[in-house]
C-alpha cells in the first residue's frame, strides 16, 4: 500500500515553488511578481539558515537518525534540498529576466549592463565610482600570506582570481552595507539602473591595479542560523536577556552552508573559497539573477508612482463590520462578542481597545503574551501608557522569536523602564500564543475582557497577513486565560483549561479527542466533517490520526498554505482528505478548525497553533472556541469561500505535487482574497446592526 507521508523539506520546497509560481503568473502585476521573486528568495535563505543547517550539525554531530515520517537520513534530506534547489534556481533566473525583459518592454524600467551603455552613461557611471565608491571601498588580497578574512552570513562580495605565480591569490571587497545598492542613470524617459555590486565588479581593476585578473565574479554565502538557545543560556550567570544577546553575536559567525555566484570562477578559485569556508561541492550555487532581491522594494518606490499598475492597486483594511467606530469598543464587547478579519479589517479596533483599557479608571490589569511586533509599536505604546497611568501590565515577552529576537530584547527593556512587570518565556517552551486579559472592576464585580488572535500584535504584518482577533467578555474564557497568565508567571507549563486548548498539555490530545468524535459519528453512519486551515501539518500523531478519520469515512477539507507531510487523496489512505494551498496577494495565516458537519453546528476553534510538533507539543499556544453564532457562521463563510478559489487555490495530487485548482463548467473565476476585499468593502458602507447574518455556503465535493 502507497505510503501518504511527504518529507517536510521537500514539501517545503514544494511551497516555495508555489510562491515562484507567481512571480511566473502573467495574470499578476509585474511589479508585484517581482515581489514574489523576492520572497521566494527570502525564504530559501531562512530555509538554508535554519533546516539545512539543522541537518548539516546532525552530520557534523554523527546523528545518524532519520526522518520519523519518511526514514530519509540528513545526508538523504540534504541531497534531495540540493538537488532541488539548483532546478529552481534555473526557474527563478528564468522568471526574474523574463520579467525585467516585460517591464522594459511595458514600461521602460530596465536593468542595465556595461554592454548596453551609451557613452554618456558609461562616464557618468566611471565618475560615480571614482568619487562616491572607490574612496568607501575595502579592498583584500588573500594568499599564503594574507589571512582568509570573515565573510558576512549574505553579504555580498567581489571576489577576483588573481594572477600569481605563489599559488592561488585573491582579491576581495565588500559590496554592500556602504553603498547605495541601486545606481539610477540620469536618462530621461526610461528608469535605467545598475546593482552597485555590478559597478564595483566591472571596475575592479581600478581597486587592485597593476594585477591581472584571470576570473571574477559576485559571491554569497548563507550562515547556519540554528542555534540551540536552551542549552546555552542555563550554564552562565548572566540575564536572560543579556545571554540572549551574547548568542545573537554568535549566530552571526556560525558554519557556511551554502556559497552563490554570480559567474563562472577559475576552478582554483572556487576550490579555494570552498575549502577555506568549509563547504561541499554540492553547497555551490551558480546564480544569473541578483544574489540579493530585496532592492525591489526600492525599485518599487521609484516605479509605482509612475507605472500604478504595475502594482496591486491599494488596498486599504476597512472598518470592521462587527464594530460601531462611534462607541468604545470596551462597551460594544460587554454587550456581543466581536470579531476582526485581517487584513481585510482594519487592526485600529483593537489598538482602540487597548487605549481605552489603558485609560479606563475601572481597569485594573492588562495581561498580553508577545511574540513579534513591529518596529515602531501602536501596541507596546498603549501598553507602556496604561503602566503610567498606574495599570498592572503583565507582559510575556518572548525573546526567542527568531529573527525577532534583537528588537523583542529592545522592546521588553522599554517595558520594564515604563513600569511594566516583564517575563519571559518560560525554559523550554517558546510562548508563541497571542493572548490577552483585560480585567476591570466597577462596583465590586470581576470583568474580563479576553482577545485571543491567529497572528502577532503588529500592525505592519496585520495589513498582509490574513488573521483573525477575537475580543469576547466571555466569564469561562477570562478565567481562562487569568489561569493560562497565572501559570506563565510561575513558570508552570502544564496548562489544562476547561474551554481554551492550551499546548503543550491540552492542545494535541484535545485535537485527538475531536477527531476521534468524528470517527466515531462516521462508523454509526453519521454525517462526520472535519475542516482545517492551517500554515503546516508536520505532527505525526495528528497526521496518522486524520488519516484514521478518513479510512473511517469522515471527509476532511484542508487548507495548508506551506509544509503538509500528509499526502491527500492515496487510495485506502487518505482519499477522503483534501488538501489545498492558496498563494496570493497576502499571506495565508489564520488558523480554523471545525469538528462535525457545517449543518449541525460544529465546533469551531480559531488558534496561533499549526499542527506541527513544536507547536503543539513544544510551545505554549491557544487555541479559542467560537461560541457566538454569528461569528461562528462567519467563519464557517469564510471557510467554504476558499475552496470556491479557482485562481490562487493550488489542489494536492496523490503523489504529493499540487496542481491549479480548474475552473469548472459554467464557473466564474473566483479568487478568495479579492472575495473577501470585495465583502470587507460593502460592509464598511453598512450600519452595524445586533447581528449580521451571514450565508453558509456548503462545500461542494467536485
Amino acid at each position: 500500500m502507497k505510503n501518504f507521508y511527504d518529507n517536510r523539506e521537500t514539501s517545503w520546497l514544494k511551497f516555495n515553488a508555489r510562491v515562484l509560481e507567481e512571480a511566473c503568473d502573467n495574470s499578476v502585476p509585474l511589479g508585484e511578481r517581482l515581489g514574489f521573486a523576492a520572497i521566494f528568495q527570502s525564504n530559501l535563505d531562512e530555509f538554508f539558515m535554519i533546516r539545512v543547517g539543522s541537518l548539516c550539525d546532525c552530520i557534523l554531530v554523527g546523528n545518524d537518525s532519520t526522518d520519523n515520517k519518511t526514514g530519509l537520513t540528513a545526508a538523504e534530506q540534504l541531497e534531495r534540498i540540493y538537488k532541488r534547489c539548483k532546478e529552481l534556481a534555473v526557474t527563478r533566473d528564468a522568471a526574474y529576466f523574463a520579467i525585467m525583459n516585460s517591464m522594459l518592454h511595458g514600461y521602460d524600467v530596465e536593468q542595465v549592463d556595461f554592454r548596453a551603455l551609451s557613452k554618456r552613461e558609461e562616464e557618468y557611471l566611471r565618475k560615480l565610482f571614482e568619487d562616491e565608491i572607490l574612496p568607501l571601498v575595502s579592498p583584500q588580497v588573500v594568499d599564503k600570506r594574507f589571512p582568509f578574512p570573515f565573510l558576512q552570513n549574505k553579504g555580498i562580495y567581489a571576489v577576483a582570481h588573481l594572477e600569481s605565480k605563489s599559488g592561488v591569490r585573491l582579491g576581495l571587497v565588500p559590496a554592500s552595507g556602504a553603498f547605495r545598492r541601486v545606481i539610477f542613470l540620469p536618462t530621461g524617459g526610461k528608469l535605467r539602473f545598475m546593482l552597485v555590486e555590478e559597478l564595483i565588479l566591472h571596475y575592479f581593476p581600478l581597486v587592485f591595479a597593476n594585477k591581472k585578473i584571470i576570473s571574477k565574479s559576485l559571491l554569497r554565502i548563507t550562515r547556519n542560523a540554528d542555534i540551540n538557545l536552551e542549552e546555552a543560556m542555563y550554564d552562565h550567570d548572566l540575564d536572560y536577556r543579556d545571554m540572549m544577546s551574547e548568542l545573537l553575536k554568535k549566530r552571526k559567525i556560525l558554519t557556511p552552508v551554502r556559497m552563490e555566484l554570480s559567474r563562472s570562477l577559475s576552478e582554483p578559485a572556487v576550490e579555494y573559497l570552498r575549502k577555506h569556508l568549509l563547504l561541499q561541492q554540492e553547497q555551490i550555487f551558480y546564480v544569473k539573477s541578483p544574489l540579493d532581491m530585496s532592492f525591489v522594494y526600492t525599485l518599487r518606490e521609484k516605479i509605482e508612482p509612475l507605472i500604478p499598475e504595475a502594482y496591486y492597486p491599494p488596498y486599504t483594511p476597512k472598518q470592521p463590520r462587527m464594530i460601531d467606530k462611534t462607541r468604545p469598543v470596551m462597551e460594544q464587547v460587554q454587550k456581543r462578542d466581536l470579531l476582526l478579519s485581517y487584513p481585510f479589517e482594519s487592526i485600529r479596533p483593537f489598538l482602540q481597545l487597548l487605549d481605552e483599557a489603558a485609560s479606563d479608571p475601572d481597569v485594573v490589569s492588562i495581561k498580553i503574551t508577545l511574540y513579534r511586533v513591529a518596529s515602531h509599536s501602536k501596541v507596546v505604546e498603549a501598553l507602556i501608557n496604561a503602566a503610567e497611568n498606574g495599570k498592572d501590565v503583565f507582559v510575556l515577552v518572548e525573546l526567542r522569536a527568531r529573527f525577532d529576537e534583537e528588537n523583542n530584547i529592545g522592546w521588553s527593556r522599554q517595558l520594564e523602564k515604563a513600569g511594566c512587570s516583564v517575563i519571559y518565556g518560560p525554559e523550554g517552551f517558546k510562548v508563541h500564543s497571542k493572548l490577552l486579559l483585560i480585567t476591570r472592576k466597577s462596583g465590586g464585580e470581576v470583568q474580563h475582557i479576553t482577545q485571543i488572535g491567529t497572528g502577532n500584535y503588529n500592525e505592519k504584518t496585520s495589513a498582509l497577513y490574513t488573521d483573525f482577533s477575537l475580543i469576547t467578555a466571555s466569564h469561562e474564557i477570562g478565567n481562562d486565560a487569568a489561569y493560562v497568565f497565572n501559570c506563565l508567571a510561575t513558570g508552570y507549563t502544564e496548562i489544562k483549561a476547561n474551554h481554551l486548548l492550551v499546548a503543550p498539555a491540552g492542545l494535541q490530545s484535545k485535537i485527538a479527542e475531536f477527531i476521534d468524535r468524528q470517527i466515531a459519528l462516521a462508523k454509526s453512519g453519521k454525517p462526520a466533517y472535519i475542516g482545517l486551515k492551517i500554515n503546516s501539518l508536520t505532527d505525526k500523531t495528528l497526521i496518522d490520526k486524520l488519516a484514521a478519520a478518513s479510512k473511517a469515512g469522515v471527509k476532511i477539507d484542508m487548507a495548508v498554505r506551506g509544509i503538509s507531510c500528509l499526502i491527500a487523496n492515496v487510495a485506502g489512505q487518505t482519499d477522503n482528505i483534501k488538501i489545498i494551498s492558496i498563494v496570493g496577494r497576502f499571506l495565508e495565516h489564520s488558523r480554523i478548525y471545525i469538528f462535525g458537519s457545517i449543518d449541525d453546528n460544529p465546533d469551531v476553534f480559531i488558534s496561533s497553533a499549526d499542527f506541527m510538533t513544536r507547536n503543539t507539543i513544544r510551545r505554549i499556544e491557544v487555541a479559542a472556541p467560537v461560541y457566538d453564532e454569528t461569528i461562528k457562521a462567519r467563519i464557517l463563510h469564510i471557510f467554504a469561500m476558499m475552496f470556491s478559489d479557482n485562481q490562487k487555490a493550488r489542489v494536492m495530487q496523490s503523489d504529493g505535487s499540487y496542481t491549479r485548482r480548474p475552473l469548472y463548467p459554467n464557473e466564474q473565476p473566483q479568487s478568495f482574497q479579492e472575495m473577501l476585499m470585495k465583502e470587507a468593502a460593502e460592509y464598511e458602507t453598512k450600519p452595524v446592526k445586533k447581528g449580521i447574518p451571514v450565508k453558509v455556503k456548503r462545500i461542494k465535493k467536485k
